[in-house]
């Protein structure tokens, strides 16, 4: 497993989360998660323009081994997908940092104070 940026906030549901200029969050997979699902075949994306709340399901990745829901780190706004990804979902196995899947413009962007840095991060991935 690589290292685990120490700029991203972390979800328990294995979702990294980076705040990007005028409170745009970018949301991508963590590395764990892309060795835990294995080689992923396909990604339901979240609507551009679709509202979506902290916690809430908004998008899927689907493996060769199974179908993991991913969750929105805040409220806001769907305002970007990586449309790349539609026809190569590998690249999220090559490099799951590189490779985001959506950006959301939060509402309030201190609600990624809620998630974890690398470190707890990386304490909940190794119990």
């Amino acid at each position: 497993m690589s290292d685990l940026p120490d700029n991203l906030k972390y979800a328990t549901s294995h979702e990294w989360a980076k705040l990007e200029n005028d409170d745009v969050v970018r949301v991508g997979i963590t590395d764990f998660a892309q060795e835990e699902l294995g080689d992923l075949v396909f990604i339901e994306m979240p609507e551009v323009g679709q509202r979506v709340r902290v916690a809430e399901q908004c998008a899927v990745v689907e493996s060769v081994k199974t179908a993991s829901d991913l969750y929105s780190p805040v409220n806001g706004e769907i305002m970007e997908v990586n449309e790349a990804l539609a026809d190569a979902p590998e690249l999220v196995n090559e490099d799951a940092y590189a490779a985001w899947l959506f950006c959301i413009k939060a509402d309030d962007p201190s609600e990624l104070d809620q998630l974890m840095n690398a470190e707890e991060y990386t304490s909940i991935i190794k119990a």
